[in-house]
């Protein structure tokens, strides 16, 4: 059982920002988010830093950063974590692990990731780190492409649902439109989504611009403190349950349209915290694209395999539906800085639960699912979080 529990946090906005490398937006949320705490730097125990970076920057040994503009923390021991895109959610755990061992007290943990200084091409080159390279490296339309073909896979067996991703890009734009920290805060509308045309091109077919998320830079920063140091601060947010769980990496090797992985983190995670989908209040899920929003609906069990689509048509996950599924705007709004992404993800969790999170609060909002990813539901992230101060 995780004891430890979130007592603060910090969020830069994500896009194009004007700190020039990934040190300049550590060092914007690490102080902001021990202010938010109530937490002096002498307090830290342990520093957790989430960078994939794997060629976005020449500057690696990102743990030893946070220091360089907070000498106050030269000396408490920070680890760099990377997994892909849940590299945020596997620093957070590595400093959960870190609590609830009685190593220490209390741990900061920051994701980050400098992403726009790379051109397009390099980018997409560099996500493919997340693949496995030795057979999916020359995969036309880089990391784009990996999920093209798993979209193109999942239309052949199932029928094609283009309309209904244009309906979970429309859904979480609109979301998006009250998110102070996302990168893109336009309504998009479904029409503009679900036509290609000049300005929503093809990017890896049948996935179109508005089915992908965003080049991003950002910054994102949890405080985590055990249940007793916690008990003294003004907040709270404590884990009902959380699951991490692996898959293969070649998609030769399975099912890439059936997310096993994630479906079995969501069944250890509900099972962990005695609860159904129908006891959250709202889910922020990994939408990288939005073919793996409609999977992860199926992984969740909201519907059957080849079924997500009616999770769509019956407007289940809809601000105001049933269970609100990324009432941030998710990585298609909000943007998906890689290292930053599960940071953030928790970040919008809390704020959620603490009645904070302005024109994005669902209404009643006391139990949250986050669901983080690196790779194609490789790395495999469930938390389940309620308010505890």
């Amino acid at each position: 059982m995780t004891r430890a529990c979130i007592v603060g946090w910090a969020h830069t906005p994500f896009g194009k920002l004007e700190e020039p490398d990934v040190e300049g937006l550590i060092a914007r949320v690490s102080g902001e988010a021990l202010a938010h705490a109530g937490v002096e730097e002498s307090q830290v125990d342990g520093i957790y830093v989430g960078s994939m970076n794997t060629g976005f920057s020449k500057q690696g040994f990102e743990g030893s950063l946070v220091a360089v503009n907070r000498p106050g923390l030269a000396h408490a021991p920070a680890t760099h974590l990377e997994n892909a895109c849940a590299t945020g959610s596997a620093a957070l755990y590595a400093a959960l692990d870190f609590v609830d061992s009685g190593r220490g007290r209390i741990a900061l943990v920051i994701g980050a990731e400098k992403m726009t200084a790379k051109s397009v091409a390099e980018t997409g080159d560099i996500l493919l780190g997340a693949s496995y390279r030795k057979e999916e490296a020359e995969i036309e339309g880089g990391f784009a492409g990996v999920f093209g073909r798993i979209a193109a896979g999942y239309f052949q067996r199932y029928g094609d649902r283009s309309e209904e991703l244009a309906r979970i890009a429309a859904k979480n734009h609109r979301n998006g439109v009250a998110n102070p920290y996302a990168q893109l805060r336009k309504d998009l509308g479904f029409a503009f989504c679900n036509r290609v045309s000049d300005k929503n091109p093809y990017v890896a077919a049948p996935l179109r611009r508005t089915d992908c998320s965003l080049i991003s830079d950002g910054a994102a920063a949890l405080v985590v403190a055990d249940a007793e140091t916690a008990e003294g601060l003004e907040r709270a947010i404590g884990f009902r349950a959380r699951a991490h769980v692996n898959d293969i990496l070649p998609l030769s090797r399975r099912d890439p349209t059936e997310f096993k992985g994630a479906r079995m983190a969501w069944d250890k995670a509900r099972a962990q915290a005695g609860i159904g989908n129908d006891d959250l209040s709202f889910v922020e899920t990994h939408d990288c694209f939005t073919i793996a929003e409609l999977i992860e609906y199926e992984a969740m069990v909201l519907a059957a395999p080849g079924e997500g689509f009616r999770v769509v048509r019956e407007g289940l996950a809809e601000k105001g539906g049933r269970l609100p599924i990324n009432p941030s705007g998710g990585l298609k709004a909000k943007g998906h800085p890689v290292g930053a992404t599960g940071v953030s993800m928790h970040v919008m969790a809390c704020l959620q639960l603490m009645g904070e999170a302005g024109e994005m609060q669902v209404s009643g909002a006391e139990l949250a699912g986050i669901f983080n990813m690196g790779g194609a539901a490789v790395a495999n992230y469930v938390s389940i979080l309620e308010r505890r101060r």
